[in-house]
């Protein structure tokens, strides 16, 4: 019952998110040079898609407990309620559904 390096078990209260998500010009450990991270919190394979909806073409799979790069967020289909979708970071194409992925510090909106 432990979650990886107790960053999982903090990401869900606002108080330590806010204390975790510093602004991205402070550099810390936690976040190698401020990229976001997630942890993937489906049931099964996430699916990685090349655009933001569960119709485009599939890249790949995370599984469920993996902790993932995040580059920045968009809106795209809505899944479950939740509409935004992360493109994935650390030079990894794709997008993820957000509704499956806890965020461990805060993941801004995509500049394009």
């Amino acid at each position: 019952a432990a979650a990886p390096a107790g960053a999982a078990q903090a990401a869900g209260s606002p108080a330590a998110s806010s204390a975790a998500g510093d602004p991205p010009a402070t550099r810390s450990a936690k976040a190698p040079l401020g990229e976001p991270k997630g942890k993937v919190v489906s049931r099964i394979n996430l699916s990685i898609r090349e655009e933001p909806t569960s119709h485009s073409a599939y890249l790949g799979g995370l599984r469920p407990g993996t902790v993932i790069p995040l580059s920045c967020k968009v809106r795209g289909e809505n899944v479950d309620g939740n509409n935004l979708w992360y493109l994935l970071g650390d030079a990894h194409p794709g997008y993820v559904a957000a509704r499956y992925v806890e965020n461990q510090s805060p993941v801004p909106y995509c500049q394009c």
